[in-house]
């Protein structure tokens, strides 16, 4: 396990232009698309965002792995909407199942942060913090579980961008 069990924190430099990759992050029905869920309204700030868990359209592989999890809710409390440079949220992490409440738990605060690149592309940072409040016995899966999927989200983002 790493030295910070608190933070992951993922990088990549996209192939897009600032303003079309924050359409990718800032906008829900985009988001959804290549993150592999659907949301029931805007990303505004102070607000709650429903939905559930879909497989992601841009990669097959992706989406097969996705399927167990098809219709998971996946609850977003939005926390800062910044275009084109900083979309943040809280949730809660991992994929605990549906016999586990974890409505009384500490969520993790998810932060897309983008910034000009050199060449015209879009430097994309995902930090995800808060795993040290999560109770004991859902905080190293939950972590070990979300260090692998923003790796992944890392690269959908990408196809989708390529594909758009």
């Amino acid at each position: 396990m790493p030295d910070d069990t608190d933070r992951i924190r993922k990088q990549a430099v996209l192939d897009a232009p600032l303003e079309r990759a924050w359409q990718a992050i800032g906008d829900p029905q985009r988001f959804g698309t290549w993150f592999g869920v659907e949301l029931d309204g805007p990303f505004v700030p102070g607000t709650r965002v429903t939905g559930r868990i879909v497989p992601t359209q841009v990669d097959p592989g992706v989406a097969l792995a996705q399927e167990p999890y098809t219709g998971m809710p996946c609850d977003l409390e939005i926390e800062r909407v910044e275009p084109p440079r900083l979309l943040s949220f809280r949730w809660h992490p991992g994929a605990p199942g549906p016999d586990v409440d974890t409505s009384a738990e500490a969520m993790t605060l998810v932060e897309f942060e983008l910034a000009q690149a050199a060449g015209g592309g879009t430097a994309l940072t995902i930090t995800e913090s808060g795993f040290d409040r999560l109770p004991p016995d859902r905080r190293a899966e939950a972590y070990a579980s979300n260090e692998g999927g923003w790796e992944a989200q890392l690269e959908l983002v990408a196809k989708y961008l390529a594909q758009a």
